[in-house]
């Protein structure tokens, strides 16, 4: 988490993007299979969030479109910040079977981030697919990375709402 927390940072840092880091291990052996920062502004892309960016570059390097596929290891996915309704809906597909958060939804709203309609209870949703949950790993230093980007003026890039 703290290796996803670094690389969130430095996002911040050298201007590339949103406050948001993922990557995806081997969930055996801990090896790092993939990495994705948030590059929504840089690539004009909405789609363009931390997690997809590390779930696609994963299925390029394993060079198969499930993670959870048999005769492949087992993979998980470790991000800065809890899935947005947009990446939510990308987790079983992908073929994970573990995710691993750092900060809160409500962490990322509370700078102005629009998470999206996730399910009330997307935990138990993922559960019942056979993927386990992990909340608040360094939450702390997660948060952090928000509120440096925020303070920052980092730029917070909801789409437009029509009533």
């Amino acid at each position: 988490m703290r290796f996803v927390i670094e690389l969130a940072s430095r996002n911040v840092t050298s201007g590339t993007g949103g406050p948001f880091a993922a990557a995806v291990f081997e969930a055996r052996t801990g090896r790092l299979v993939s990495v994705g920062v948030n590059l929504v502004v840089l690539t004009n892309c909405s789609l363009a969030h931390a997690e997809l960016v590390a779930l696609a570059n994963a299925h390029h390097t394993v060079r198969h479109f499930d993670l959870g596929a048999a005769g492949i290891q087992e993979h998980e996915l470790v991000t800065s910040s809890e899935p947005c309704a947009m990446c939510f809906g990308a987790i079983p597909w992908s073929g994970v079977r573990r995710v691993l958060c750092g900060a809160r939804a409500g962490d990322a709203e509370a700078i102005g981030f629009d998470e999206g309609p996730k399910p009330r209870r997307w935990i138990a949703a993922l559960e019942q697919r056979g993927i386990t949950v992990v909340r608040d790993l360094c939450r702390r230093e997660a948060v952090a990375v928000l509120q440096r980007y925020q303070q920052s003026g980092g730029i917070i890039y909801n789409a437009s709402r029509t009533s």
